[in-house]
């Protein structure tokens, strides 16, 4: 941990370096903080930087914006949990914003889409580089690797739920793990269940009470059906933006009709692309939905209810679960479940990392099915050489010159602007 706690003003200045810069989804984003939070500023020590990836990654919810929130909370208290929180969501939603008003005006905008395909060529290898340190601190043991083996076959091969292997690598953990080992240091204070309570009861009131406001004060039914529909999104979707998706697009595109199937998908790409965590593609759905019914102004309403709905429960979560982390660590049984949650997230996280790349150096990729096998079979002669050229370049600079990713993300982007107009 860092000799001097850093002061707000310090601390804001990093989270908007994060929050500006968190491309590619949650394994780039993880990555970037474990490199600024952890191994630049030191905020976090190894382990509890893994033992906070591991609780977060049993919410619900995008498990990156929580992991910035319990940072926050950590270094800085309340205000610092909101704000790391904030600052990781607020420049994505910005950007999705602006991007969701020019597809429903234009459709796509393809200077914008080079210019993030050159940031996507550079988070590729950044996530490779998390990856390689992740698992260096996760798998100390045969069987992490096993586990974090076991957990990529399931996910990437044979489709397992991402919660249901988080539970098993759980009960290995729980009942069968190590548990002879003590921890570093011994944490007998838990906080007191009534200020728990107080926690779960003051996020409710700020969850909802705005909702029932609105269903007081407007005409628009599709504010309230938003309003609705992603707020129970946001406690039954475990597992990611990607589980969001699997519960979301046929509600959205079949039942609601909001949207139609390509600009869902078009919807998925543009959050792919933009700084903040994946999951902003509900906003995307929600201000389409709401423009459709009414234009921009309506369209900007819905956007911002759909950002309340989904991002506030996850400031609920944290606040009231950040005080029992570091006591979960000291207890043998249940840190051994960590421990096996932390290598089966290593799992995950190659899994996320290889379908990133697969599709960043790919036009094409087809999914197919080989019995219970699901394959992900890139074409060959779709390789993207311009974002596959930036990753060789970007992976030189960060890998080997060890330049500032800052400069490499610029650096990448402004290449890629320029081979798209040749």
């Amino acid at each position: 941990m860092p000799d001097q706690t850093p002061t707000l003003a310090q601390a804001f200045r990093v989270w908007a370096k994060i929050g500006i810069l968190s491309f590619g989804g949650s394994a780039a984003q993880i990555a970037m903080m474990h490199r600024e939070v952890g191994d630049d500023k030191k905020w976090l020590t190894e382990k509890q930087f893994l033992n906070a990836l591991s609780f977060c990654m049993l919410l619900p919810g995008p498990e990156a914006m929580q992991l910035a929130t319990y940072t926050g909370w950590r270094i800085n208290g309340t205000i610092g949990g909101l704000m790391a929180g904030l600052l990781f969501v607020i420049p994505g939603a910005i950007v999705i914003l602006a991007l969701a008003t020019l597809y429903a005006y234009l459709g796509n905008v393809p200077i914008i889409e080079a210019l993030f395909w050159g940031i996507k060529a550079t988070v590729v290898i950044i996530v490779i580089e998390a990856l390689l340190r992740v698992s260096k601190k996760a798998l100390k043991r045969t069987d992490h690797w096993v586990i974090a083996a076991l957990a990529f076959i399931g996910i990437f091969f044979l489709n397992i739920p991402y919660p249901l292997i988080v539970l098993m690598a759980a009960l290995y953990g729980l009942f069968i793990n190590d548990t002879s080992s003590t921890p570093e240091e011994q944490i007998t204070h838990r906080q007191p269940l009534a200020k728990t309570l107080k926690t779960i009861v003051i996020w409710l009131v700020i969850w909802w009470f705005p909702i029932l406001i609105l269903d007081q004060f407007t005409d628009h039914n599709i504010l309230k059906e938003i309003a609705a529909f992603f707020s129970k999104l946001a406690v039954v979707t475990f597992g990611g933006a990607y589980a969001v998706l699997a519960y979301m697009a046929q509600d959205v595109v079949v039942l609601k009709g909001w949207l139609t199937a390509d600009q869902m998908m078009d919807g998925l790409g543009l959050a792919e692309t933009t700084p903040g965590p994946l999951i902003l593609v509900t906003e995307f759905v929600g201000f389409l939905a709401g423009f459709a019914k009414g234009g921009w102004l309506l369209g900007l309403t819905a956007a911002i209810v759909t950002l309340w709905v989904t991002f506030i429960p996850c400031f609920l979560w944290i606040f009231a679960g950040a005080p029992y982390i570091d006591w979960i660590g000291t207890q043998p049984r249940l840190r051994g479940a960590l421990t096996a949650i932390t290598a089966a997230v290593v799992g995950v996280i190659l899994n996320l990392s290889i379908w990133f790349a697969l599709h960043v150096f790919f036009d094409t990729v087809t999914k197919s099915s080989l019995g219970p096998l699901t394959l992900w079979q890139p074409t060959l002669a779709s390789i993207n050489p311009t974002v596959t050229a930036l990753a060789i370049l970007s992976g030189y600079l960060l890998l080997k010159r060890h330049w500032n990713v800052v400069w490499v993300l610029f650096l990448s982007g402004g290449l890629a602007l320029l081979a798209a107009q040749f």
